[in-house]
């Protein structure tokens, strides 16, 4: 799964997995233009991605703004000249253990906003471009609520699941260009999402500790773990790899086995 010479875009790059992603793909030879809203966080990472030998470009970036990512996109082809990798990880929550009617429409817009729009508007800037090199591989990193339904997490689930619809209706429209898109999909996910705002919410919806929360969690996989950063990017290096060449409009969960059993 060499990387070297690609040039990959990273979505949401600074923390958690999207960290962990943007760093697996430098280890492996890529160089990495690095997206978010906050710059400060984006220069962080570009020095870790700096420190293992690979190039870094950190954009400040409102990935649900038309303007802003086209503004984006331009710089980073006349920094590089091209985007052979996309992968969008930015995203977000939404509201937690709570009935969908209960959500607000402002929530439910922003999660949609954020998790369907800013990944279509993200594919829309870097599609032409590997079209006319026929070349290109996009990894939507998704979530097993879109996957199968959760009660509580409703608006989520809803943009995963409409994610999951424009990763497979953008595969068969760009395959013809030798351009590949795919769709990880997380379980629950170790780091400060899911210590400091997934396990509380619960906790305190249900009347557990954090101890039972975090068990009737892992008490739902197969393999009774949660899944790490590490675990997501390592399924995410594969598809941006030419390892997957003949891969392209699927699901890939990382769960340790809840969405597809």
């Amino acid at each position: 799964m060499n990387l070297e010479g690609r040039i990959a875009l990273v979505t949401g790059p600074a923390k958690g997995m999207g960290q962990d992603i943007t760093l697996a793909l430098a280890r492996a030879g890529a160089d990495v233009v690095l997206v978010a809203r906050d710059a400060v966080a984006l220069g962080a990472i570009a020095a870790q991605v700096e420190a293992l030998g690979r190039r870094a470009l950190p954009i400040a970036c409102d990935v649900t703004d038309e303007a802003s990512v086209q503004a984006m996109m331009a710089r980073a082809e006349a920094h590089f000249g091209r985007v052979d990798i996309l992968v969008n990880c930015a995203g977000g929550t939404g509201p937690i253990e709570r009935p969908g009617h209960e959500n607000t429409v402002a929530e439910f817009e922003e999660i949609l906003d954020l998790n369907m729009k800013g990944c279509w508007l993200m594919m829309r800037a870097v599609i032409p471009g590997m079209m006319t090199r026929r070349y290109g591989k996009i990894v939507n990193v998704g979530g097993t609520f879109g996957m199968r339904g959760r009660s509580g997490r409703m608006a989520y689930s809803a943009s995963k699941w409409g994610l999951r619809g424009i990763t497979k209706s953008t595969a068969i429209e760009v395959g013809p260009w030798n351009i590949n898109v795919n769709y990880v999909a997380p379980g629950m996910v170790e780091g400060d999402r899911f210590d400091n705002k997934v396990l509380p919410e619960k906790a305190r919806k249900l009347g557990l500790s954090i101890e039972d929360a975090r068990r009737s969690f892992e008490n739902e996989y197969a393999l009774r773990r949660i899944s790490t950063g590490e675990d997501v990017a390592n399924a995410v290096l594969f598809l941006a790899s030419d390892a997957s060449r003949q891969i392209t409009g699927v699901d890939l969960p990382v769960d340790g086995g809840w969405a597809d059993l």
